[in-house]
């Protein structure tokens, strides 16, 4: 078995465990995070029937996954990086989710270019959670004038996202995010990655980004 492989199914039995634990129903979806890793890493995970990944640049996605998700219409591929609004086209042209929506202007260029392209994708609302300013995401306080304005736009929010800052235990960051979701009504949450996964899941989180602890270390 392809290492890859392993390891995945590996957190999902972690996974499981910790909801039957905490007496949860909703298992999380696994983005499983691809971003500087060559196409010889993911195929076998590919192969294996896994239809979620992420990337954080432009380019890098549409040079890996054009062909694939050509052949493969089921794959999902979903933005986790910062969105430079001349990149938007080109992004909408390879990802069906955004995760770091942040910005009024970045809102207006995604409803521009969806009409243009006649395509809608699912947004993320990345919240600054824990107000860092070398962070991207959108103030705590700005959320809900954000929300509305996307709602205006007719973007499609499904939720929010969030990474929390390093070095500090993230659960109180995730309760944030969770209490938050709720207040808006919002279905899905994006939090959690290989090192907070868990704690992810205890928090409610329904999509959990996670790279390394698939694919192993980034050179």
């Amino acid at each position: 078995m392809h290492d890859s492989i392993k390891n995945y199914e590996d957190i999902i039995s972690a996974i499981k465990t910790k909801l039957e634990d905490q007496k949860i129903n909703l298992m999380p979806k696994i983005i499983a995070v691809s971003k500087t890793f060559n196409l010889e890493k993911i195929l076998p995970l590919i192969k294996y029937g896994h239809l979620d990944y992420g990337e954080n640049k432009v380019q890098e996605a549409l040079e890996k996954w054009t062909d694939i998700k050509q052949k493969n219409s089921n794959i999902r591929l979903h933005l986790i990086g910062k969105l430079q609004t001349n990149k938007v086209k080109f992004a909408l042209k390879i990802f069906d989710y955004i995760h770091s929506v942040d910005s009024i202007k970045l809102a207006k260029k995604i409803a521009d270019e969806q009409k243009k392209q006649n395509k809608k994708v699912k947004i993320f609302i990345q919240i600054n959670i824990g107000s860092e300013q070398q962070k991207s995401g959108v103030d705590k306080n700005q959320t809900n004038d954000l929300l509305n304005f996307c709602k205006e736009l007719n973007l499609d929010v499904i939720g929010f996202m969030c990474i929390p800052p390093a070095n500090q235990e993230p659960e109180k960051y995730f309760k944030e995010i969770n209490l938050l979701s709720k207040k808006f009504s919002l279905p899905e949450i994006s939090m959690g990655m290989s090192s907070d996964f868990l704690k992810a899941v205890e928090n409610s989180s329904t999509y959990l980004r996670i790279g390394s602890r698939i694919f192993g270390k980034r050179h």
